[in-house]
């Protein structure tokens, strides 16, 4: 398997999700940004590109009516 470079900002951002995760919290953008020791609006860039590197990935509420706006899901690095 090939192995993926991450930015220092990026590797924070997937180590977030990874330590809420592990807590059992759910990786909303705003715990994502706290937990990283970033500003909210600065963890969507690594979000994205993380996804775009298949290492994160976005799930929708799924509870109709209870939508807290999307979570980030870290995918296992191989």
């Amino acid at each position: 398997m090939r192995e993926v470079q991450l930015s220092d900002v990026e590797m924070r951002v997937y180590e977030a999700v990874g330590a809420l995760e592990a807590r059992g919290q759910v990786p909303y953008p705003d715990l994502i940004a706290e937990e990283a020791g970033m500003g909210e609006e600065q963890v969507h860039p690594p979000l994205r590109s993380l996804t775009e590197k298949n290492l994160l990935h976005r799930e929708d509420s799924p509870m109709a009516g209870l939508d807290f706006g999307p979570r980030w899901c870290a995918r296992q690095m191989a």
